[in-house]
């Protein structure tokens, strides 16, 4: 028994395990691929979704089936981070462009969790199928084989956008983060436009095009003089503001209001309600005594949080105030951080739109080989058949005289006349000197 321990350092032991487990939660469950900016959970769920047909013209199906099929063939993990994926997916407030049609209680933009997964439904969104899904079945990227290798999976979804920028990414790994902004659509574009057009485009150029970030919450950016240096090294932090609008009173009987319509993106969740605590919390000690009255009347519409002030309120200091003791100027960090090639990268704006542009170059080489040879094959076949036409009756006869199928096509293909009954010798002759393909023959 002794002879088959295998003695080791128990420090060595620690190290490899624990470098082994950094690894696997840094590309395989936290980080984005740089090539379609999907975390391994979310790329499961759209394709699952995929799979089961589920497309923006079909009803929408039970979330549990969803992430049953998640669970059951590609992300055997937990249903409840599966859920939570496919609720974040459908929510428009958190997503530049949300990739999925929920139908239910998906939560809100205040913090309320969505309903149980039994009681929501959903579907894959248009934009979703035309730009993330297309052109699977064209070997535009390469199948693995699932956890217990049952069934296959894509490596990476064939996006022909930078996901990465759209709608942004964030992920806690082992040791690291990721925190990247969601972008305009439109904007994003044409930056990918304008590298293409000339790739030693500098990154203030294409901050020309794409200026910043664009939070589906609103907001103003207050430190745009460093967006360049944030953009270039994919590190650093954006100083977010809420809008506020005063509106005047219209007759005696109303107060004047100070309006909040957007707030920082880090505002979403509990920190709305906490934003409304800490005002009132600044009225009852005194640190203010302009506000009368905090209402919140935020809607699908969007966000709406309502100050009355009294009559004759300092409005500029009571801003300063806001900006100053609570949530409505907060920080954004920034780390443009993605798996590269297997390895996790941080990224400027230019390297993000340079792999996705190689991706979609090698996404456009792979569809059109693929189109290329199914054309020749069937080419190779219209050929057989216009060739065969013009021999038809030495086919017939050949089909005829041969025991079976394989004599018959071995004849076709190969000119073996043995075995096979004539009509005449010419016949024999004529046959013997077919030399029809493996795939005309059949």
């Amino acid at each position: 028994m002794a002879e088959k321990i295998i003695r080791t350092e128990y420090s060595e032991v620690m190290q490899k395990s624990y470098i082994d487990y950094s690894m696997s939660v840094i590309t395989a469950r936290a980080l984005p691929d740089v090539r379609d900016g999907l975390k391994p959970v979310q790329r499961r769920v759209l394709y699952a979704m995929d799979q089961l047909g589920l497309n923006y013209d079909k009803p929408h199906r039970k979330s549990a089936r969803i992430v049953g099929d998640t669970m059951g063939k590609y992300h055997p993990h937990g249903d409840s981070s599966i859920y939570e994926t496919l609720v974040v997916l459908s929510q428009d407030f958190k997503k530049g462009m949300a990739l999925v049609d929920g139908h239910g209680n998906f939560g809100s933009i205040e913090g309320d969790g969505a309903a149980a997964m039994r009681y929501t439904e959903a579907k894959l969104k248009k934009f979703t199928q035309d730009v993330y899904l297309a052109d699977l079945d064209k070997n535009v990227v390469d199948f693995v084989p699932n956890f217990d290798e049952t069934e296959k999976e894509p490596e990476v979804l064939p996006v022909r956008v930078p996901n990465l920028l759209v709608n942004g990414a964030d992920g806690i790994a082992v040791g690291m983060t990721t925190n990247i902004p969601p972008h305009n659509l439109s904007e994003v574009v044409d930056a990918v436009c304008a590298y293409m057009d000339n790739e030693y485009i500098t990154t203030d150029e294409l901050m020309q095009l794409c200026p910043g970030p664009d939070f589906p919450t609103g907001g103003i950016v207050i430190n745009k003089s460093e967006l360049g240096a944030i953009y270039e090294t994919g590190t650093g932090k954006i100083k977010l503001r809420g809008k506020v609008v005063f509106e005047p009173a219209k007759n005696r009987s109303e107060k004047d209001k100070l309006v909040i319509t957007e707030i920082p993106y880090t505002m979403i969740g509990a920190n709305i309600g906490k934003f409304i605590s800490d005002v009132v919390s600044l009225i009852e000690t005194k640190k203010t005594t302009d506000i009368v009255d905090i209402s919140n009347e935020s809607s699908k519409e969007g966000i709406r949080i309502v100050l009355e002030l009294k009559k004759n309120a300092d409005v500029k200091n009571l801003e300063n105030l806001l900006y100053k003791k609570t949530k409505l100027e907060d920080t954004f960090g920034v780390n443009m951080l993605a798996i590269v090639d297997g390895r996790p990268e941080t990224l400027g704006i230019k390297d993000i739109i340079k792999h996705h542009i190689n991706f979609q170059y090698e996404l456009a080489t792979r569809k059109y080989t693929t189109l290329l040879e199914k054309e020749k094959a069937n080419r190779e076949i219209k050929e057989g058949l216009i060739r065969a036409c013009d021999i038809i009756d030495l086919i017939i006869e050949i089909l005829r005289g041969s025991a079976n199928l394989k004599m018959a096509k071995d004849c076709l293909v190969n000119g073996n006349v043995e075995g096979i009954k004539f009509k005449s010798e010419q016949s024999k002759k004529q046959a013997s000197g077919l030399d029809f393909t493996e795939r005309q023959a059949g």
